[in-house]
Order: structure tokens, then C-alpha cells, then sequence
């Protein structure tokens, strides 16, 4: 593995997911009802991640604040949520299996690979943490840290909500491109 990897091990899930994005608009079907259905559960899954985002400091500590309080890994099942929007917004059963594989296959990968690295940075804290047990025993200060914002942009996440903004976008413009929203417009 060279440098450039090691620095960067999750490079190739951005290559996939560009290489997604390239297919998703040339197969996608948008129309006006499942690109709204659609945007507003992405929108939703996108949430989840600020708020994940906003309370994560990565490997300085097992964080327990938050929707970490409830869920294991909730960036990925926002990432996951967002997903399925964008999967609904494309009305395209291609792209949704397409979305599907991706999902099941990067996620997985990252999860394993996160998992393996908390346990060896973190050990027994971590266990606990994923057991449930960490709930009840973390310190006042982690389990009940409030929500940053400023957390969430050391994070990067705004570089996801440009990649759903992107998303929608050119879902809106394809099905304009379609002739869906015109002719929906005229009454066709």
C-alpha cells in the first residue's frame, strides 16, 4: 500500500461513489413526486449526520453524546437514510439496486475497519460503548456534551451536504432535461 493510500483509506469509496453518481443520472427517472419523497428523506438522512457530526471527535475519545446515545454508527445510518431518498427520488429500480450495493458494500468495509481501529485505540471503553453499557457509565461531560457546529465543519460534513445538493440537482435537471416538470407544467 503507498503513502498516498494510507493517508487517505477511504479514497476508493469516493471513486465509487462518483463512478455511482455518472451512472445514477444517465439511468435515473426522476419525476416531481419522487424527487420531493425522495430529497426530503435524503435531507433527513443528511440531518442525522450534522447532528452525528457535531458531537464526534475522532480518535481523541468513544463518543456517547448524541444520536451516538442510540445508535452504534449513526453517519452511516444517515448515510444510509440518504441513500434510500436518493434512491426514491431517482424512481429507478437500477439505481436503487445500484445504491443498495454500494450502501452494503462500503459501509460494511468502513464499519469493519472502524470497529478494528476503536478497539485497539480504545479497547475495553469501546466494548462497553457497543454493548450499551457505556450509556449508562460514561462521564457527565461525554454523554451529555451539547451539539457543535463548529464540531460538525472540523468534520468535513459540509462536503456531504454539497454532494446531496449536487445530487438533487442534477436529479431536478435531469427530469427537467426529461420534460417531466415541463410537462407536468402543461398539464400533459
Amino acid at each position: 500500500m503507498t503513502w498516498r493510500r494510507s493517508a487517505r483509506p477511504g479514497w476508493w469509496r469516493l471513486a465509487a461513489l462518483y463512478a455511482s453518481l455518472a451512472i445514477l443520472v444517465v439511468v435515473s427517472r426522476p419525476t416531481p413526486g419522487a424527487l420531493a419523497a425522495g430529497a426530503a428523506l435524503a435531507v433527513l438522512g443528511e440531518a442525522l449526520r450534522i447532528w452525528a457530526a457535531g458531537h464526534l471527535y475522532k480518535s481523541r475519545e468513544v463518543t456517547s453524546s448524541g444520536p451516538y446515545r442510540w445508535v452504534g454508527h449513526p453517519l452511516y445510518f444517515g448515510s444510509t437514510v440518504m441513500g434510500l431518498g436518493v434512491a426514491i427520488a431517482c424512481a429507478s429500480v437500477p439505481v436503487a439496486v445500484l445504491i443498495a450495493v454500494y450502501l452494503a458494500t462500503t459501509l460494511t468495509a468502513a464499519i469493519k475497519s472502524e470497529e478494528a481501529y476503536l478497539r485497539r485505540a480504545f479497547g475495553e471503553q469501546y466494548d462497553l460503548y457497543r454493548s450499551g453499557i457505556a450509556a449508562r457509565r460514561a462521564s457527565p461531560g461525554a454523554s451529555r456534551r451539547r451539539f457543535s457546529l463548529r464540531q460538525a465543519i472540523a468534520n468535513r460534513e459540509y462536503r456531504a451536504v454539497v454532494g446531496l445538493a449536487l445530487a438533487i440537482l442534477m436529479l431536478a435537471l435531469k427530469a427537467t432535461y426529461n420534460g417531466v416538470f415541463w410537462g407536468a407544467a402543461a398539464g400533459r
